[in-house]
């Protein structure tokens, strides 16, 4: 049986700040929770229970504050006896010591991979085809998937400044049977509509940029070359996909493509390869047109039992080679199988002696064999985090990778929330990770400066985005997003610390 995770926490009396084990989106089976999980969990617990009661602190006040935080961190690195946290004990008691190593503010965090749905429950990706591909008969619950709750955990809870509107794969219906172009929810009937297609994310950005009274949002749109097909032909409608292409980058003011090669929107049995023939008449489309980013979603086989080994990076080096003024941004550093499959290192035939994992190995490779490669950026969400959380090392061995085959300005920061709460102990995470000198030493990875953290954490991405990092730190103080969050935070708002994916009912 699967539950909640945040309803299976209420239920054991567990408030903590950082996931305690990785939760399922429903594109994978919950898995149980591990023995160093629970240690954690359990260590956790009874740290912050003995620190709020000597501070005089209510524990949920405690468990929301820098110091719940740091104790998360404090217990990873006692249980993992690994030293990747820089976090002292001092900052479980105190908090000035963390405003004083990490100041609010000091980085400018544009989140490359954000998600919600369309007032519905989450529900509705269970009725996607690539979920039903996956076999799962699944009851539907509702849940704090919404686009104010977006609002709230990724601006007010967090201190991510901007954000990257990405979807799920969808097709939009163009016209209906009397030839009249169809608006917004007509145009994704049934539950596709439900979860974000690219009318909805054009819409929540222009929503977002309204109420700040600045840009804090731009938006994907969901196009990819498999999106409209001629059965009788079995080639492209590339009359549909050109109308559609239109739309997107002229009336939703779309920033990049999501593409899922591993998906089948037209429904032909097949999805396809960035490499192929369709993908590069895309290509060619849009760089006519002045699009040429590209994000992919890689890795994460799992979400087609037919067509998963799509999701496999290889087609990565010739569409990079071939396209050298587009930039590709490939999404879950293309980590093969997620932390909730059964056996998923076993899976993912990591080696603790090299530190490699499928595919993120692939990608590895690509670099290597081709170092005049400068397009191609390696994505964090559900990558960086949810190893961060599950184990340490290998967290530290994928970015290590990262940093090390495309360097620190070739990576960029992507959490994959909601679906994980409030981004902001994956960003307290990341602002806390040093590089073991151990691994330094033994895999020639580097220690990560704060420059390093900051180009990750928001400058790459402003560049491929083109937004102007200076213009956007001089308007905050008078944006209205800002300034809600402050009045938020000075009325004792908290951050929920809720995690909104699935796990087993059991654990």
């Amino acid at each position: 049986m699967w539950i909640r995770k945040a309803l299976r926490d209420l239920r054991k009396g567990v408030d903590i700040p950082m996931p305690t084990q990785a939760v399922s989106n429903e594109e994978f089976i919950p898995r149980p929770q591990s023995e160093p999980q629970r240690q954690v969990e359990e260590l956790v617990s009874k740290m912050s229970e003995t620190r709020a009661k000597k501070l005089g602190l209510d524990r949920r006040a405690f468990m929301a504050s820098t110091l719940g935080l740091a104790t998360c961190f404090l217990a990873q690195n006692r249980v993992f006896a690994s030293q990747v946290w820089d976090v002292d004990e001092i900052e479980t008691w105190e908090s000035a010591p963390t405003e004083e190593k990490f100041p609010k503010g000091e980085y400018f965090i544009i989140d490359c991979q954000s998600h919600f749905t369309n007032g519905f429950p989450i529900g509705g990706f269970r009725d996607a085809e690539f979920v039903k591909n996956m076999g799962f008969q699944l009851k539907t619950d509702a849940e704090a998937y919404g686009f104010r709750n977006f609002v709230k955990e990724m601006f007010f809870d967090s201190e991510t400044m901007m954000v990257v509107i990405s979807g799920v794969p969808g097709r939009e219906v163009l016209r209906d049977k009397e030839n009249r172009v169809l608006v917004d929810m007509e145009r994704t009937p049934g539950t596709s509509g439900k979860i974000l297609p690219s009318w909805l994310m054009s819409k929540a950005r222009q929503e977002l940029n309204q109420i700040a009274g600045s840009q804090r949002a731009v938006n994907h749109g969901n196009l990819a070359p498999n999106h409209y097909w001629n059965k009788t032909t079995n080639t492209i409608d590339k009359a549909s996909l050109i109308e559609q292409m239109e739309r997107e980058l002229n009336v939703y003011g779309i920033s990049s493509w999501k593409w899922y090669c591993h998906t089948d929107p037209a429904q032909t049995g097949n999805g396809f390869q960035m490499d192929d023939d369709n993908a590069q008449w895309f290509i060619e489309e849009s760089r006519k047109r002045g699009m040429k980013l590209i994000s992919v979603h890689k890795g994460y086989s799992y979400q087609s039992r037919t067509l998963g080994h799509l999701a496999n990076p290889k087609d990565v080096e010739k569409a990079a080679l071939r396209n050298p003024d587009f930039n590709f941004v490939v999404y879950h550093s293309a980590i093969k199988h997620g932390s909730s499959e059964p056996n998923w290192k076993e899976s993912n035939q990591y080696d603790p002696t090299t530190g490699d994992f499928l595919w993120h190995n692939v990608l590895m490779d690509i670099k290597k064999r081709n170092p005049q490669i400068n397009n191609v950026y390696c994505e964090l969400g559900s990558f960086f985090n949810t190893l961060s959380v599950i184990d340490p090392v290998m967290a530290a061995h994928g970015l290590g990778k990262n940093i090390k085959h495309y360097g620190a300005d070739h990576v960029v920061w992507g959490t994959d929330c909601l679906w994980w709460g409030s981004p902001q102990w994956g960003i307290d995470a990341f602002k806390r990770f040093q590089m073991p000198d151990e691994m330094c030493e033994k895999f020639g990875y580097r220690k990560l400066t704060r420059q390093d953290k900051a180009k990750i954490f928001g400058l790459n991405a402003a560049k491929l985005y083109q937004v102007d990092v200076k213009a956007k730190r001089k308007a905050l103080p008078a944006d209205t997003l800002e300034k809600l969050k402050t009045a938020y935070l000075d009325r004792g708002g908290l951050r929920s610390n809720a995690v909104y994916g699935w796990v087993r009912a059991d654990d």
